[in-house]
């Protein structure tokens, strides 16, 4: 990567659109919504492994060449000129790895409540009311309860995500972590975008907060059967609204968000 790399991660519907639609403004970064790399990166960590028996002539270094061009071989047309900055949930997962493929790379972790995340994917789902999402299988039946029980599980949209932002924040490569709050990111998107530049080693820019636009998404959200998925209004701001869901489930994933107390998170790790 020519000029460098590094990662926007963390958790669903906490920005991490915005931010890249933010970050896009700067004609020296490529950023965007979740890419394929991170499902190309664990194929090939699966193909390479003993579960295939032609592993065998397979070692280390080969392995990690593999998965460097990877992003090279995906990000051709631009990495370049510009930074890249590539989306997916799953690289709070892969820190030890990516440490490993690319030293001076970091992760920006987007974060938000998650009973507020939670509510806002029932939000859209009872906006979409006559067509069943991807993100439940296209089952048209189910209550906001089993929604709920469907996201946060191991495997879920939230929780798998919840999971792997743990990992990383009380894992050996903490250092490389920024968690950017969505509020912040939201009301004080000047201050978050510093904290990004500075956490990144990247030279400051001016961003406009007024005329942000991403419309790459429109047709990944319709084929999910979820439109406005990964939806960017044009002002960052953040917009006042009532929970959805019922008061007990709202409080069950209330303690979920331990980056609000310092108390629960690692000392040295920045959160802004």
């Amino acid at each position: 990567m020519d000029h460098g790399i590094h990662f926007i991660s963390g958790l669903p519907r906490a920005g991490s659109t915005l931010l890249a639609a933010i970050l896009r403004q700067n004609p020296r970064l490529h950023a965007g919504m979740t890419s394929p790399v991170g499902g190309l990166f664990g194929a090939l960590l699966r193909e390479m492994s003993q579960a295939n028996e032609a592993a065998v002539f397979i070692d280390d270094a080969q392995r990690a060449a593999i998965l460097r061009g990877v992003f090279d071989a995906y990000y051709a047309r631009v990495h370049r000129t510009r930074t890249v900055l590539d989306t997916n949930r799953v690289w709070c997962a892969r820190l030890p790895a990516l440490t490993a493929l690319f030293p001076d790379a970091r992760v920006v972790a987007c974060v938000r409540d998650v009973p507020w995340i939670i509510n806002s994917v029932e939000r859209l789902i009872r906006r979409n009311r006559f067509e069943p999402s991807g993100l439940f299988k296209f089952e048209p039946g189910g209550t906001v309860y089993a929604r709920c029980e469907a996201l946060s599980g191991g495997t879920g949209l939230v929780g798998f995500a919840w999971n792997a932002l743990r990992e990383a924040c009380f894992g050996e490569h903490a250092d490389r972590l920024l968690l950017l709050t969505y509020e912040t990111l939201c009301d004080e998107p000047a201050r978050a975008l510093a904290a990004v530049y500075d956490f990144l080693g990247l030279p400051p820019f001016t961003h406009d907060f007024t005329h942000v636009a991403y419309d790459e998404a429109r047709e990944f959200d319709a084929r999910l059967g979820t439109p406005g998925l990964h939806d960017v209004g044009p002002v960052v701001r953040r917009e006042t609204r009532r929970s959805l869901l019922p008061p007990d489930l709202f409080a069950r994933y209330e303690p979920d968000s331990f980056w609000r107390d310092p108390a629960r998170i690692p000392a040295g790790l920045r959160v802004v």
